[in-house]
């Protein structure tokens, strides 16, 4: 099993900075903690994964950032906290740019979180899946450059286009890897699913609404990350999987996803 330790993936100086300093209470700001978990996909990876564990007994259960923070001790988030600094040593992932990764996939939780809030569903879950749903990308830039190498010069990571070509050219596409990496360290299986299912959810015998929420989610800030004009975005909106959740293109348009562009803390 490859866990979230063993792979070192890079999170943000800053956010673990604040993060130490906030942890140095006995009785720290739990709602500060839980933003600044919020704001970084690799801590939230690290303090999901640790909730989920069978020492904690709610492994597969624990599906968002507050139930994870109140299930964990402060001596446990500081330990995780003091863990993750090894990924701040690494300042650069070959072929990807760290500040649009965290940008975006900040920007993906808060869009998922509000679409799921209209579906009536788990805000909080919806908020972690899409936070967490880069990491595959992130895990095979770091981890598998020579492979990613090609796809990058043929096209951006942020291209709503991308996944197609990696199925093209691997089988799969990274967010396959990030629910096998959510299943490796036991997440629940609702969010390892939507994750399998967040490219094509139409797909699949059995329809799963978060990946229909991801999948609109990832499509708006895809759309806006690749600079495309109203037609083009107008034009690639998945109608049959807003159908399905019961949002138009104009809901899911009207989400002023601007404003969340640097307010992740």
């Amino acid at each position: 099993m490859q866990t979230t330790e063993d792979l070192a993936l890079p999170c943000q100086p800053r956010v673990v900075a604040l993060l130490l300093s906030e942890l140095l209470s006995d009785l720290p700001n739990l709602r500060r903690v839980n933003q600044l978990f919020g704001c970084d996909p690799v801590l939230a990876a690290r303090l999901l994964a640790l909730a989920n564990t069978p020492e904690h007994q709610m492994a597969g259960m624990v599906r968002g950032i507050p139930q994870a923070l109140a299930l964990l001790g402060v001596s446990q988030l500081r330990m995780l906290v003091n863990g993750a600094q090894k990924g701040m040593a690494v300042r650069v992932v070959q072929g990807m740019a760290l500040e649009p990764f965290w940008r975006y996939s900040l920007m993906t939780a808060k869009l998922a979180r509000s679409l799921a809030g209209m579906a009536h569903m788990d805000g909080s879950a919806a908020y972690a899946a899409g936070l967490l749903h880069g990491m595959g990308q992130l895990m095979l830039h770091h981890t598998q450059s020579v492979a990613t190498a090609p796809l990058d010069e043929a096209m951006d990571i942020w291209d709503p286009r991308r996944a197609r070509m990696e199925e093209r050219h691997w089988g799969h596409c990274a967010t396959h890897t990030t629910a096998a990496l959510l299943k490796q360290w036991r997440l629940p299986r609702e969010l390892v699913d939507s994750l399998q299912c967040m490219e094509n959810p139409l797909a699949f015998d059995q329809f799963e609404p978060m990946a229909g929420v991801l999948h609109l989610a990832v499509w708006r800030i895809r759309t806006q990350a690749a600079q495309w004009d109203e037609r083009s975005t107008a034009l690639s909106f998945p109608s049959e999987v807003g159908v399905a959740m019961g949002l138009d293109m104009d809901v899911v348009m009207q989400q002023d996803t601007s404003r969340w562009m640097h307010s992740g803390f």
